[in-house]
């Protein structure tokens, strides 16, 4: 379904007459509106479990290690962040007086220390975020193959499209 403005110039994009112009600018116009819609349930679901950016990113980074029988460390933590270990340490305590994660003795080297999720983060993330996955996958589901393919294959070169930015120097 075209959007309304769909026949005009675009912030980013070039006005063009040809169809092939008009469509690139319509898909890539749907994923930003997608994005922001994204971005939105992402600070509501931050608002409703009273948490930062990185103490979501943590549980479910925490939560899929743990899905794949993995021990994190608070400096694995760190690295995934991109932060100092000392703000990992700060939010590490944050999650632990909130009751979403624990501090543990490392099996095998008992100077070190591992993080995991309680059972009540798990529970609180598969409540707030659950409902979500299950309309996001209905929304997908009845997909052709075709569909599917050419949906996978348009993201595949989005996000090798926006993976060349180079760092800031």
């Amino acid at each position: 379904m075209p959007f309304p403005d769909s026949t005009t110039a675009h912030y980013w994009y070039r006005d063009g007459d040809d169809d092939r112009q008009r469509r690139a600018v319509d898909v890539l116009q749907a994923f930003r509106l997608y994005r922001a819609a994204e971005l939105a349930m992402r600070r509501r679901t931050r608002e409703s479990m009273s948490m930062g950016e990185n103490e979501l990113l943590v549980l479910r980074y925490l939560l899929k290690a743990q899905g794949e029988g993995r021990l994190v460390s608070p400096s694995e933590l760190a690295r995934y962040l991109a932060v100092s270990t000392a703000s990992t340490t700060a939010i590490i305590d944050r999650l632990e007086k909130s009751g979403h994660i624990v501090r543990q003795p490392h099996p095998t080297d008992r100077r070190s220390i591992h993080v995991i999720a309680t059972e009540k983060s798990d529970h609180e993330v598969r409540d707030t975020l659950g409902p979500m996955h299950a309309r996001m996958m209905e929304a997908v589901r009845d997909m052709t193959p075709e569909e599917s393919r050419a949906v996978i294959e348009c993201l595949s070169r989005l996000q090798d499209a926006v993976d060349q930015v180079a760092p800031h120097e």
